[in-house]
């Protein structure tokens, strides 16, 4: 008997009780009807949390965050937001995305002071695992195999915790106060600290093969930190490229100064890439005191993988930017000092098949961009030379690792932008609790906590229609003479808590599962009637993936080829109309929605 029988079967009997299922169907649901869930590489229950906050329960909006993505006090700063681009309300005439990491922040910010942590925990282990690494995936790995009973000893060679969070990202945008404390949050279980322990081969480092005779198992989470080289020849003046003091590359740049090195940029600083390092390149120079900041890229400005808001702060503090050009080369004083670099203007090409435009060079088209000093951030590789064991490569020459999340060598794990190249934050932790998961069913023999989807009954409707017409609510910035002030203060100010209720009202709550129990129906249409969308279909049948789950809706065009009245949940908006208008009181509605439980 299928999960969706058996809830009509129980709601029939009035047992209307929570249960957990495997069914495909109801794994399926949830995955075609959340988007934003199956969006974010951690899988936060965004609907959870969003409904929390709507009805003031900033705690447990908070706690449900936690519970997938670990640091949610800094990704409701930083992340890059997949989630939105996502939105149900971001579709085509549906209007603006919800503000899911505002909100995500919002929970982080007005939770109460006092809000104590909960973990379910497990008995020790008598395992020891060792980390190498103590960025996003690192530090998600490291909470996740804690709270499972292990002994997790961190390895890191800076002398604080926090990898590219702490030493990649300006202050202006995450405050270190905040790093801090979500930090000790994920780490305060009783994992060992190692900091400004190297591992390598150089004098006074750890040694991997040392490591996997200490520990059960090894975990590599060692990031991707290899700056990519931009070939850039002399056009004029003397010296060479890489020796002049004014050309840098931008993650060691922003390393060496959240490290307290004294880092300075001339009057005239041009910034070559289009990510977030580029980005917070640019606007730290604005703060270190250029007067002209430019980022150049290699297509247009709709194309910079980056958030519409960072561009418009960046935009705001006085930063350009300009299109359709790629660096060839740069001009030197007599004195080897930067004068300018030389690009070749660009058109825009086809489709790449990463979902990015190419850039088509064109002939006889260089000209001279006047600057003073460059900062190249066109990304970084991993670095794998510090391994003193062997393991097999793929063809990008990462870590290669099997399903079970493990490299060649026994024992040895590897996870995040070590495996994958440079990806987001929100992924590094998302891919740290994966290999959590495998390494600790590796080590014990089997799964300890597979995903089932819990589903609620539900008694009425959460949403009203009014709340589709609520405009997006923008985050509060501080004004440019401050942000600009000595100190990097935070730019983004938080949510009023007027501001987080009435975003958080715009979810649709995709996690409420609308249904017409076909066998109490009397197709009368009234839902039908009362629809504001298409959403609600007269159909023949429904198809039936492969995998179990639901698929196409077949619909109908005739009365004599109704099988059923259907909701679709692609289409609903959860309004509660349809609910209220059905005179036999035979729609029901549940929240269905992906918990871990415990394996037998």
């Amino acid at each position: 008997m299928s999960a969706i029988v058996e809830r009509r079967d129980r709601k029939a009997k009035g047992e209307a009780r929570m249960l957990c299922s495997e069914d495909p169907r109801d794994v399926g649901w949830v995955v075609q009807s959340i988007p934003c869930q199956a969006a974010c590489p951690a899988g936060t229950n965004v609907p959870a949390y969003i409904q929390a906050i709507a009805e003031g329960r900033h705690g447990d909006g908070y706690e449900i965050n936690r519970g997938a993505n670990v640091l949610p006090g800094v990704l409701g700063r930083i992340c890059s937001r997949p989630c939105e681009a996502a939105c149900r309300h971001g579709w085509p005439g549906n209007g603006e995305p919800v503000g899911i990491c505002n909100l995500k922040r919002s929970a982080a910010d007005l939770k109460s002071a006092g809000l104590r942590i909960t973990e379910r925990l497990y008995a020790p282990t008598g395992k020891r695992i060792a980390i190498v690494g103590a960025g996003p995936a690192g530090v998600a790995a490291a909470h996740d195999l804690s709270v499972l009973g292990h002994d997790v000893v961190v390895y890191d060679r800076e002398t604080h915790f926090g990898g590219m969070l702490r030493y990649g990202i300006p202050e202006f945008r995450l405050p270190r106060d905040i790093l801090d404390l979500e930090l000790h949050n994920a780490l305060r279980l009783g994992v060992e600290f190692r900091r400004g322990q190297g591992v390598g081969k150089a004098a006074g480092e750890a040694r991997v093969a040392d490591l996997l005779k200490a520990h059960d198992a090894v975990l590599l989470a060692a990031g991707c930190m290899a700056t990519q080289p931009l070939p850039l020849k002399l056009s004029a003046g003397a010296g060479a490229p890489e020796s002049c003091p004014d050309i840098e590359h931008g993650l060691p740049f922003l390393m060496a100064l959240h490290r307290g090195e004294a880092r300075s940029v001339r009057r005239r600083v041009a910034v070559v890439g289009a990510g977030f390092t580029a980005l917070d390149c640019a606007r730290v120079a604005t703060r270190l005191g250029a007067q002209e900041v430019t980022i150049h890229i290699r297509t247009a400005e709709e194309y910079i993988p980056v958030s519409k808001e960072e561009i418009f702060e960046a935009k705001r503090e006085g930063v350009r930017i300009k299109g359709l050009r790629t660096p060839v080369g740069v001009i030197l004083d007599g004195d080897g000092r930067l004068a300018g670099v030389e690009f070749v203007q660009n058109r825009l090409g086809a489709w790449r098949k990463d979902g990015r435009r190419q850039a088509i060079a064109i002939e006889g088209s260089e000209f001279i961009e006047p600057c003073d000093t460059l900062l190249i951030a066109i990304g970084q590789k991993t670095a794998n030379d510090f391994l003193d064991v062997d393991v097999e490569l793929d063809q990008w020459q990462n870590v290669r690792i099997g399903d079970d999340g493990m490299t060649s060598q026994a024992g040895l794990f590897a996870c995040g932008d070590f495996v994958t190249g440079p990806t987001t934050v929100v992924e590094a932790v998302g891919r740290g609790r994966q290999a959590a998961a495998k390494l600790d069913a590796w080590l014990m023999g089997k799964p300890r906590r597979k995903r089932v989807v819990q589903i609620v009954p539900v008694a009425q409707p959460l949403r009203e229609r009014a709340f589709d017409f609520i405009e997006r609510q923008h985050m509060p910035t501080a004004p440019l003479q401050e942000r600009l002030a000595a100190g990097q203060p935070e730019v983004e100010l938080g949510m009023t808590p007027e501001q987080a209720t009435q975003e958080a009202h715009r979810c649709y709550l995709c996690n409420l599962h609308y249904q017409i129990d076909v066998d109490r129906c009397i197709y009368c249409r009234a839902c039908i009637e009362v629809a504001p969308r298409n959403c609600i279909k007269l159909v023949q049948g429904v198809d039936i993936q492969a995998d179990g789950s639901y698929g196409a809706l077949r619909e109908a065009r005739e009365w004599n080829q109704v099988g059923a009245i259907w909701i679709d949940n692609k289409e609903c908006i959860r309004c509660g109309a349809c609910f209220r208008a059905c005179p036999v009181n035979c729609i029901t509605i549940t929240r269905d929605e992906f918990v871990e439980v415990d394996t037998p």
